[in-house]
């Protein structure tokens, strides 16, 4: 698949739903594939930064990632950086780490989620919840300061 057609999946994927702050999810997709070039990723990371969260989320099926006509490097990044059901995140993380060009995908998703301003719309507790959550996964993930 080429980047416009696998951006183009994710956003059908995606068609409909929304962030917390009520947002079409597809900007979160896309700033998270801008932040991985701008980190200077490649292709295949660019790739699934689109599609990070296709499968957790349920927009795609596990199925259609084992079979899509994508290199093995990017469905072993979307497979590192989707979180599993009670999951620890010393796991998570410990996945992430273990899976060549994961880290860089996930940096870019982590800014984009602490984004200042995207959780400046949300409530208090909200806002300090995923904030607490978000430091404590840099952390897991080494991306101090």
């Amino acid at each position: 698949m080429t980047l416009a057609q696998v951006e183009a999946t994710a956003r059908a994927a995606h068609a409909g739903q929304t962030d917390k702050a009520g947002r079409p999810y597809a900007e979160h997709l896309q700033a998270v594939a801008e932040g991985v070039r701008a980190r200077g990723g490649d292709e295949e990371q660019i790739a699934a930064a689109w599609l990070h969260d296709a499968v957790e989320d349920d927009a795609l099926p596990p199925q259609w990632l084992r079979e899509a006509a994508l290199s093995g490097r990017t469905k072993d990044i979307v497979l590192a950086v989707t979180k599993r059901a009670g999951e620890p995140p010393e796991a998570y993380a410990a996945r992430i780490l273990a899976t060549p060009g994961a880290l860089l995908v996930k940096e870019s998703d982590l800014a984009h989620n602490a984004d200042p301003a995207r959780l400046a719309v949300l409530d208090e507790a909200t806002r300090k919840r995923l904030t607490e959550k978000y430091t404590r996964m840099r952390a897991l993930l080494g991306l101090v300061g």
